[in-house]
This record gives structure tokens, sequence and C-alpha cells, in this order.
């Protein structure tokens, strides 16, 4: 089985198409939110994941930009980040709010081995909100995975890459889709193959996307200048 990790699309359609050109034939998607915010294509994002959901198994959380665009709760985000929101809470449908509305805070995967997966944006302390920098010490990580029963944690949240092995457990982040903060500007996925043995069966991939598209879009949307310059950069 191969199940493909993906999170923090941010509205970034082009990110996203070519992502999925690569893991369109895994048996498994999961996401750990974000599919929107700061980009300009929201709705084109959640009407394509929308459709998978109703063909194949893909799991999807809810990323605290779906939450702050669902419900309005855009507490604690920088003034682009909350120019953003307002803006998607215009121009999203009403069906495609509802969607990130119903969407799960958290989500539970078992594999075709038998190995269990918790999906959260954040962490289990704060499903939406707290950051696990790869930085952090094990001690952390350590704490984190108390709140765990499952074999491995799976979050988003930083658009960082990261695989932390603890006592043959893992917090794994895929990275981001639509907007790295890695300074690579490529889209973040991972893959994980269960015909090979863990730890070791996760691999990190990148791909090039249309990076001057998603930048031209947010322009022309209105949003903040610094959306769009900051895709170039991965920052």
């Amino acid at each position: 089985m191969r199940i493909a990790l993906i999170s923090d699309i941010h509205s970034n359609w082009e990110a996203l198409r070519e992502v999925w050109r690569e893991v369109r034939n895994a048996d498994v998607i999961l996401c750990m939110g974000d599919l929107v915010g700061y980009g300009a294509s929201p709705n084109e994002v959640v009407e394509f994941v929308k459709r998978q959901m109703g063909k194949r198994t893909f799991l999807c959380v809810r990323g605290n930009h779906d939450n702050a665009i669902a419900f309005g709760a855009d507490w604690g985000f920088n003034p682009y980040a909350r120019e953003a929101v307002k803006w998607h809470q215009r121009v999203m449908s009403v069906e495609n709010l509802e969607f990130l509305r119903g969407l799960p805070v958290r989500q539970l995967f078992t594999d075709d081995t038998g190995r269990s997966y918790l999906l959260i944006h954040g962490s289990p302390r704060a499903p939406l909100d707290e950051y696990l920098f790869p930085w952090l010490p094990e001690s952390e990580f350590r704490a984190v995975l108390s709140y765990v029963k499952q074999d491995d944690l799976l979050v988003g949240h930083t658009h960082v890459p990261m695989l932390k092995i603890i006592g043959g457990r893992r917090i794994i982040n895929p990275g981001s889709v639509g907007q790295p903060r890695d300074s690579d500007w490529r889209a973040s996925y991972a893959v994980i193959d269960t015909e090979k043995e863990p730890p070791d069966n996760v691999e990190f991939h990148r791909v090039e996307y249309d990076v001057e598209e998603s930048a031209r879009k947010i322009i022309e949307a209105g949003l903040p200048r610094f959306l769009a310059d900051r895709l170039f950069e991965g920052l």
C-alpha cells in the first residue's frame, strides 16, 4: 500500500495540480489540513478535494486557516493572513464553506499492516494551533506522543517537512503543498510505502509548479503582494 501525505495546500491550485499528478495512483491520500488561506484559488482546491473524497480513500482534517475562514475565528492571525481570511469568506461558495465547517479536527487511519495513524493539523495538545517544529527538543516530541495511542502521528501547520522517530513511533509532517517555508519553493509531500519496513518507509518529495501563475492570481485578486512574493522564496 502506498499512502500519500499532503498538507497546507493554502488555495494554491497550481501546486496541488502538480502534486496530484505524482500521488494520484496512491492507494490512500491523507491530508493534514489547511486546504485554504493565503492563495487565490480556494473554490478550485475545495471542489477538487470534495470530488476525490467521493471516489477514493481520502481523509482530511481541518486546519487553523480552514477553521478561521469557516467560522470567522481569525484571532492571533497576522494582518496579511487576516486580510486573506476576509477575502476567502467573500469569494468562497456557501457549499464550500459548509464543507470546511464539516471537516473533523482529528482523523484515524490504519494501514494494511495494522499500523495506526492519528491525523491532526497542529498537535494533540492544541489541534489547530500548536507548531511542532523539527528543531524542538526530543522531550517535547515525547510529551506530545504521550497524548497519542496510535503508532504514528501525522501533522502539518509548520510548512516544514519532518520525520521524528521516538521509540519506534513516528511524528511525520509532509511539508506544505502550497506554501513551503523551508527555503525551498517547490511543493512538498511525502509517501509511506507499507511494503517496506518502518520507520524507513517514508519518502519526502518536491515538485516544481507554475509559481508565477499562483503569484499572479494572488496579485490580481487584490490580496497582499507579500503573499505572492513569499512563494518564490519558500518562506
